[in-house]
């Protein structure tokens, strides 16, 4: 059975300053106090079953992850005799893992040099904001890291992005005009030119029902690929986490626009709901590389399917 551990404090943190699991389940606050109110109970009956199935669906788990997960909990309980909501969280927990478990795909930015990364998503999912982040973590690697603000459509995000590379002392290629296939082009070559490790490029934020701008982002990849065959390294899918079931509708579409090999899944703050990554793993699985808790420049991390479950269910 899964076993929970208690989080450990982060090293040389101040008391006052949470570890990156207490960040992690503060999260997950939400789903967690829904399911957990049904675990105060001590008897295993279908109407915990059913009231079970019901928040794992208002989690955004989805039915499809809802029902694999219902099923396989019944046999659980049938075939290990299960009687006490502690040992049906235990089987909940082991079964969450073995959903998530395929998703854990950390990213190897060593698949290129320089490694190129496109990074994609809709307005408002955190997209700018999580390149700062990733800038900051391939510099904690030792790699050198250049920004592309193929954000062209909007000047606050070009604004935005040149922000974030004066605090991680970052170069940043820009235009004031332009489109972005053009200004990603120019920085794949300053990158190459200056033997940078990762070239992290943005672009424009698109609606997946905007077909014209899908197309757009579609021609910005194939530039890229005229620099380096074997480009873009990654194609990276920032999702909003308070987003729900429209989450599944976006991996699909930028998937068939533009070919998306990862996922980072931010703003898990709290009001996010949390279950989506079981409805993702379900309906259309991708690695999800990060998952971001908060604004601060260290709370997007690597993805660890273990420390997200036991963030969702510990006690």
């Amino acid at each position: 059975m899964f076993g929970f551990k208690k989080p450990k404090e982060a090293s040389n943190a101040p008391p006052a300053q949470l570890s990156w699991a207490e960040r992690l389940k503060a999260g997950l606050a939400k789903t967690r106090g829904q399911i957990g109110s049904l675990f105060s109970r001590r008897k295993i009956d279908a109407e915990l079953l059913e009231e079970l199935e019901s928040t794992l669906l208002m989690a955004d788990c989805g039915i499809d992850a809802t029902a694999w997960l219902l099923e396989q909990l019944k046999l659980a309980v049938k075939r290990d005799k299960l009687e006490t909501s502690d040992q049906l969280r235990a089987a909940l927990a082991t079964l969450l893992l073995q959903l998530l478990a395929p998703l854990e795909e950390p990213l190897d930015a060593g698949r290129g040099k320089p490694f190129i990364m496109m990074i994609a998503g809709v307005n408002g999912a955190g997209k700018t904001t999580s390149i700062g982040k990733l800038a900051k973590h391939f510099q904690g690697q030792g790699l050198s890291v250049l920004l592309a603000a193929g954000d062209t459509f909007r000047a606050a995000a070009r604004e935005q992005l040149k922000a974030w590379g004066e605090r991680n002392d970052v170069t940043v290629i820009a235009q004031e005009s332009g489109d972005s296939a053009a200004v990603i082009f120019d920085a794949i070559h300053a990158a190459k030119a200056r033997g940078i490790d990762v070239v992290l490029a943005d672009t424009a934020g698109r609606l997946p029902t905007q077909l014209h701008l899908m197309e757009e982002i579609a021609k910005v990849k194939r530039v890229i690929q005229k620099t380096d065959p074997g480009a873009p390294h990654e194609v990276l899918l920032v999702l909003d986490a308070n987003i729900g079931q429209n989450a599944i509708q976006q991996v699909k579409a930028f998937d068939k626009a533009i070919g998306v090999s990862g996922l980072a899944v931010t703003k898990l703050d709290g009001s996010a709901k949390g279950g989506v990554l079981a409805a993702i793993a379900r309906q259309c699985p991708k690695p999800v590389r990060f998952i971001g808790v908060g604004e601060g420049i260290d709370d997007l991390r690597p993805f660890s399917a273990e420390e997200f479950v036991e963030a969702l269910l510990e006690p």
